[in-house]
């Protein structure tokens, strides 16, 4: 693992709520993000499963061909202790801005506060005239399904956005960034090691996006099964084929310093919601 102990660290400017400083590793500058311990009252976390969190959701999606935000997994003594944390490198330079979906939304209707509507943020996608909608809205299932896998409880309107070039104006898609919260980071491995099948598969199925429909968060599994969306049916057929699960599943067995508890539930989860992802796959491809 890297030792970010020593990187040269400047002022961090990045918002979110877990600890990070902003470091420079070999001329290159990081988001690093530190365990939390206070996400959760009465709870004694293990401290450091978000930062596995976001470098196995972030690699998965760079495994299934999408444009990624790169991450590193290392370590960073404080005050004695050594702890590990995810860096992640800012794709941001003197040519490149990122703008949050949450600033494309203000700006776009400015007598409706958008928050996680599904509804909401297709209607912003439709009206803003600075970005290619139907590519825009290509690349938000895509990244819908891929969460949709990994158990993302949290792409807010904050958690993805664009990258513009300030010197030709062009605006892009950016890079999936901030994937900390999938994949359960608040379950202890003590509390892993006791789960029985069937929790397991409540687990694996009942995972809900942040995403609304009529005010109810939607729960991944159940919005694909019912294959009413048909922008997200297509996404279904362009990311399923994608997916390499046994890559996948070789990745996260080769993680340093994660315990075989943890990655043993990784695969499991991933297994189980990748075989419902496939017969949905198969019944879309039915559809006359």
């Amino acid at each position: 693992m890297v030792n970010f102990t020593h990187a040269i660290e400047e002022f961090n400017n990045y918002k979110g709520s877990e600890k990070k400083k902003t470091l420079i590793y070999n001329n290159k500058k990081y988001l690093v993000k530190f365990p939390d311990p206070i996400r959760e009252k009465n709870k004694n976390i293990s401290y450091i499963n978000n930062a596995f969190s976001e470098y196995v959701g972030s690699n998965l999606f760079k495994l299934a061909g999408f444009n990624v935000q790169n991450t590193i997994l290392g370590i960073y003594e404080f005050k004695g202790k050594e702890k590990i944390v995810c860096a992640c490198e800012d794709f941001t330079d003197q040519e490149h801005v990122l703008y949050e979906f949450e600033n494309l939304a203000l700006s776009t209707n400015p007598d409706k506060k958008i928050e996680t509507e599904l509804k909401d943020i297709m209607e912003v996608l439709e009206e803003n005239k600075m970005i290619n909608t139907e590519e825009t809205k290509q690349k938000f299932w895509d990244m819908f399904i891929l969460d949709s896998l990994i158990g993302n409880t949290d792409r807010h309107n904050g958690n993805w956005g664009f990258l513009q070039n300030k010197i030709t104006g062009e605006i892009k898609f950016a890079p999936i960034y901030d994937c900390g919260s999938c994949l359960n980071p608040m379950l202890e491995d003590k509390e892993l090691s006791k789960l029985s099948e069937v929790e397991l598969k409540n687990i694996a199925t009942n995972v809900y996006s942040c995403l609304k429909e009529e005010g109810k968060k939607i729960n991944y599994m159940n919005f694909l099964k019912q294959m009413q969306n048909e922008e997200c049916n297509q996404a279904i057929k362009r990311v399923f084929p994608q997916i390499n699960l046994e890559e996948m599943i070789n990745f996260i067995h080769k993680i340093e310093n994660m315990s075989e508890i943890r990655k043993n539930f990784y695969e499991w989860i991933i297994k189980q919601r990748y075989k419902i992802i496939k017969g949905i796959n198969a019944k879309i491809h039915e559809k006359p």
